[in-house]
């Protein structure tokens, strides 16, 4: 049986939503700074890693109780994921889009976030391996130091 009424698609809301990004993206931060592996999340989700790259890129959809779960094992607020979020995200939400709110761009061009980067995470990852505090504290001060340096050049 076939009908004539066009099948209505909304792709824009339920894929690669710039909130599942920042979600994402939030959930690859956290497990970085843990040291934690995309194969060592899946296990104590009981997923396979494949799926953890899916939520982190945005592909799939968190359930909220899949990311109660995520803030379970990784040691956060369930609002740490929302954290940080830029009002074009925020503007982004299903609800805004399928009303025909203007959703600004989103963040899908994010690349240049440095707190995106792989280098920042194992900066930082590493740093809080230096257990004495007075060590970390002249670490910091030598990367502040050599930052104003550079920036006079």
């Amino acid at each position: 049986m076939t009908t004539d009424a066009p099948v209505e698609r909304h792709h824009r809301i339920t894929n690669n939503n710039a909130i599942d990004l920042h979600v994402g993206k939030r959930v690859r931060l956290r497990r970085t700074l843990l040291g934690l592996s995309q194969e060592q999340l899946g296990a104590e989700l009981n997923i396979t890693f494949q799926q953890v790259q899916k939520y982190e890129r945005g592909a799939n959809r968190i359930s909220a109780s899949r990311l109660w779960d995520l803030s379970q094992i990784l040691d956060v607020p369930v609002s740490y994921f929302f954290d940080d979020m830029s009002e074009a995200t925020m503007k982004s939400s299903p609800r805004r889009v399928a009303r025909g709110v203007n959703a600004g761009d989103g963040e899908g061009g994010d690349h240049k976030d440095p707190m995106a980067r792989r280098e920042t995470l194992e900066l930082v990852r590493a740093y809080y391996t230096i257990k004495q505090p007075t060590v970390r504290k002249r670490v910091s001060e030598m990367v502040k130091s050599i930052a104003v340096t550079l920036a006079g050049d």
